[in-house]
C-alpha cells in the first residue's frame, strides 16, 4: 500500500511559484495556494489546485507548507503574526522557504519555528521561470538530514539538481553564491555584445560559435535570445537580482570574503535599476553597457 502524499500548501504564486506549483498538481499532490493577485489563484484553480482567502486558511491542515516570495520582508510578513503560518500551521508541519532570502533570516526563521514544533528547510531555487516551468530547477537546501530526506520526492518533482548544502542557511549562502556568478557571467556576456556589435560581427553567428567553446555557460544558453533581440521581458527581473547582490556583499562583507568583481557588477545592477529598468529581464544588463558605450537605449 502507498502512503497518501502530503498535502501541500503553496504561498506565493509569482513568475516562479505558479509553475512549480502546478508542476507538484501534476505530480499527483493536492495544493492549496494563497497570494495577493486574484488572477493567480484563478490560473491554479484552473488547473485543479484550491485556492484560499488567507495565509491562515491556506496552511490550516496542510502536512507541508512552502514559500515561494520575493524577499526576507515578505517571508516574515507571511511567517510571523496572529495571522501567518507559524501560529496557523499543525504542529510537526514542515515548512520550505524556497524564496531567495537572507542566510540570516532562515536561521532565525527556522529557531522560531522550532518552539511551535514545526520544522523547517531553506530550499531556494536555480533556474529562473524556463527552470520552473520544465521543473529542471537547481535546489539547494539547508536544514536536517531527516527532513530533507522526506521533502525530497517533493524537490524532485520541481526540479532535476537537489543538493542538501548543511545547516539552516547553507540554501541561502549557496543560493547567494550562485547570483554573484549569474550576475558576473551576464555582464561579461553584455560587455561581448556590444565590442562584437560595433565591430560589424554577425551577432547570431558569433553567439554560437562561443556556445561551444569556454565561454559557453547557462546564462549564454538561456540568455542568447534576449540579447539577439534585444527582448527584456522578465524571467527573472533587475529589482530581484539587485536585492540578491545586497544579500551576497552584505554576507562576504560579514565573513570576510572580497568580492571585488562582484562588487562592481553589484552597482551596474543598481545603477540599470536607477535608470528605471528594475522591472525587466537581468539580461538587461545589455543595457548598460549600451549606455556607457556611447548608445541611445
Amino acid at each position: 500500500m502507498t502512503h497518501a502524499l502530503p498535502k501541500i500548501a503553496w504561498i506565493g504564486l509569482g513568475i516562479m511559484g505558479s509553475p512549480m506549483s502546478e508542476n507538484l498538481l501534476k505530480a499527483g499532490y493536492d495544493v492549496t495556494g494563497h497570494t495577493l493577485e486574484q488572477d493567480k489563484l484563478d490560473r491554479l484553480t484552473a488547473v485543479g489546485g484550491t485556492a484560499a482567502a488567507s495565509v491562515a486558511e491556506a496552511v490550516a491542515d496542510a502536512d507541508v507548507i512552502i514559500t515561494m516570495v520575493p524577499a526576507s520582508p515578505q517571508v516574515e510578513a507571511v511567517a510571523y503574526g496572529p495571522a501567518g503560518i507559524l501560529e496557523n500551521a499543525r504542529a510537526d508541519a514542515l515548512l520550505i522557504d524556497m524564496s531567495s532570502i537572507t542566510p540570516q533570516t532562515s536561521v532565525d526563521l527556522a529557531a522560531a519555528a522550532r518552539d511551535k514544533g514545526i520544522r523547517v528547510l531553506d530550499a531556494p531555487v536555480s533556474g529562473g521561470e524556463a527552470g520552473a516551468i520544465e521543473a529542471v530547477l537547481s535546489i539547494m537546501v539547508g536544514g536536517d538530514q531527516a527532513d530533507f530526506d522526506e521533502a525530497r520526492p517533493l524537490f524532485e518533482a520541481l526540479g532535476r539538481t537537489v543538493v542538501r548544502c548543511g545547516p539552516h542557511g547553507s540554501g541561502q549562502t549557496v543560493k547567494a553564491a550562485n547570483q554573484l556568478i549569474v550576475a558576473v557571467n551576464i555582464q561579461a556576456c553584455a560587455e561581448a555584445v556590444v565590442f562584437l556589435e560595433k565591430s560589424g560581427v554577425d551577432l547570431a553567428a558569433a553567439l554560437d560559435v562561443l556556445a561551444g567553446g569556454l565561454a559557453g555557460s547557462t546564462v549564454l544558453a538561456r540568455k542568447k535570445d534576449n540579447f539577439l533581440r534585444r527582448d527584456f521581458r522578465p524571467g527573472f527581473r533587475i529589482d530581484l537580482h539587485h536585492k540578491d547582490m545586497g544579500i551576497v556583499t552584505d554576507a562576504a562583507r560579514t565573513v570576510g570574503a572580497a568580492l571585488p568583481v562582484g562588487a562592481v557588477v553589484a552597482q551596474l545592477v543598481a545603477s540599470l535599476r536607477a535608470q528605471g529598468d528594475g522591472g525587466l529581464d537581468h539580461s538587461a544588463l545589455l543595457r548598460t553597457v549600451e549606455r556607457l558605450s556611447g548608445d541611445r537605449v
